[in-house]
């Protein structure tokens, strides 16, 4: 399995708490450097809590899931 197929599956299991509230995440890029880079989407997207999500519900997923992941970048 790849880099980014690893990220995905760690997405997937957050995605249904974020789509709960409308919002969602989308993974935009992995690089071979271990960084990633998400955009989040729909309410979360505008949200003044987005960077909370981010680090500690989107961050926390991927990096519990792929210890090789390096960093956790919102665009």
């Amino acid at each position: 399995m790849s880099l980014r197929e690893k990220v995905e599956k760690a997405l997937e299991s957050v995605r249904p708490h974020l789509q709960a509230d409308g919002g969602n995440v989308e993974l935009i890029d992995v690089n071979e450097n271990g960084i990633v880079k998400v955009k989040l989407t729909g309410s979360c997207g505008g949200c003044p809590m987005a960077a909370m999500t981010l680090q500690y519900g989107v961050t926390n997923a991927i990096k519990q899931a792929v210890p090789e992941v390096e960093d956790v970048q919102s665009i």
